[in-house]
């Protein structure tokens, strides 16, 4: 059974940092692309960072130089160190696997993340 847990959500000041932590099971982790999507209220879910099974990142514009996307395959976990918060930050944030062979993904249920002025 695939699971993919997020952790790690919840209210902070402008400014301040979280980390988000995603723990995988029921998968190949260590093949997967792993990645943060969120979703902010009326709005569409939109990428927030990637990391390949190689270990290549991209961001979402919005959080270049602020967040950081982290991979530990031995434990099959990713996190997503977030600093310099803002209140547009301010939404549920998803885990994702992405199997790229089988063209397939597999979410996580989503943890809150609410940025304060």
């Amino acid at each position: 059974q695939v699971q993919l847990v997020e952790s790690g959500g919840g209210l902070v000041q402008a400014g301040g940092s979280l980390r988000l932590s995603c723990a995988a099971s029921g998968i190949a982790f260590s093949i997967a692309t792993m990645g943060w999507y969120r979703q902010a209220p009326g709005k569409q879910r939109e990428l927030v960072a990637r990391i390949t099974s190689s270990g290549s990142r991209n961001y979402a514009d919005s959080v270049k130089g602020r967040f950081t996307i982290v991979r530990d395959n031995a434990n099959k976990r990713v996190y997503l160190q977030m600093n310099s918060l803002k209140p547009e930050d301010t939404a549920v944030y998803y885990c994702n696997a992405y199997f790229e062979v089988l063209s397939r993904d597999y979410w996580g249920q989503g943890t809150q993340v609410t940025v304060s002025s």
